[in-house]
């Protein structure tokens, strides 16, 4: 079991991973850095395992695939996820990673937007992105993350061996901060510098068709995670649907006495039903969700097991 195990997710990235690697071999001396290549075509893992990085593969396309492999073959007491496209400074990961190993913090999150990022990213559409999501997620899930979609991140063993990866792409990151927000997991936020790629370094993240997966999957999750809330809101609609339908009709039958429209009343009728039903499938799936909750508190006391055995075992053999 690693100490500190630094994670850099790669595609491409063969004008920056060697200053990346080196970088954070000098600002970590004892953690152990990985570099997962995803299928790169320019020679970028050749010149990662040049730099000293202990280089692997990942065949399947897209930043949730990789991490997915990443947290299921490495265990480490701290995890440092981090690009390797040289945004992200490597002299803070000392402050990245203290928070993990000495204050039993889950996840450390690299917030880049209370700091130099809005002056630095030239891409106005990210800017404008990243404060929706933000927003989004902090206001439907009730919390203050102040990076959502950061790549810069330390996380916890027992994080890393109960998280259930189910986004394939860069929508991984959304996902990583709602499962911390939703299982109450101690989240810490250090604001970090931010400095946008260097000339001749492209990034992979497509501002509309990744954005529109990473808004598609905040409204999965906030379904998934707040059933109640979100069918609430549902059937909500369809009442409102309902009344404004149906008050056409009760004021003709309170004028003649005769319901005219007798079709439109039908059709208002199933839309009331439909939000009744909306609204208990609401309830029902609330108490699933607090059932998987109980579990998953199962599932994150046999980590910290774990995690207390392998630690033991690696002071030992030290």
């Amino acid at each position: 079991m690693d100490k500190i195990a630094v994670l850099i997710p790669c595609y491409n990235e063969s004008r920056t991973i060697e200053k990346v690697v080196k970088d954070f071999r000098a600002a970590l001396p004892e953690a152990v850095i990985y570099v997962y290549d995803n299928n790169s075509d320019d020679g970028t893992a050749e010149i990662a395992e040049r730099a000293g990085a202990l280089v692997r593969h990942e065949y399947m396309q897209g930043k949730g695939n990789v991490l997915r492999r990443m947290f299921g073959e490495i265990d480490a007491a701290c995890y440092l996820v981090v690009d390797g496209d040289d945004t992200y400074p490597a002299d803070q990961a000392r402050e990245m990673v203290t928070p993990v190993l000495e204050h039993n913090a889950d996840m450390v999150v690299g917030d880049r937007l209370s700091s130099t990022y809005f002056e630095e990213n030239k891409r106005p559409f990210h800017n404008f992105g990243n404060s929706i999501v933000r927003g989004s997620i902090n206001l439907l899930f009730s919390n203050h993350i102040n990076d959502i979609m950061t790549g810069y991140r330390a996380f916890s063993y027992r994080y890393v061996k109960t998280f259930p990866v189910l986004s394939k792409g860069f929508e991984i990151e959304t996902e990583m901060s709602i499962h911390a927000i939703d299982n109450n997991l101690q989240v810490e936020n250090v604001v970090i510098r931010y400095q946008d790629r260097p000339e001749g370094s492209v990034s992979k993240l497509n501002t509309f068709s990744d954005g529109a997966k990473v808004l598609k999957t905040i409204l999965r999750f906030f379904r998934t995670y707040r059933p109640l809330e979100f069918f609430s809101l549902v059937s909500l609609f369809l009442v409102l649907l309902a009344a404004v339908f149906c008050i056409p009709v009760y004021a003709d039958y309170l004028k003649t006495g005769m319901v005219e429209r007798f079709p439109t009343l039908i059709v208002c009728g199933f839309v009331a039903m439909a939000a009744i039903i909306s609204f208990f499938a609401g309830l029902i799936l609330r108490s699933v969700h607090q059932n998987n909750r109980q579990i998953f508190e199962l599932h994150l006391y046999r980590a910290m097991e774990e995690e207390h055995r392998l630690n033991e075992t690696r002071e030992g053999s030290a």
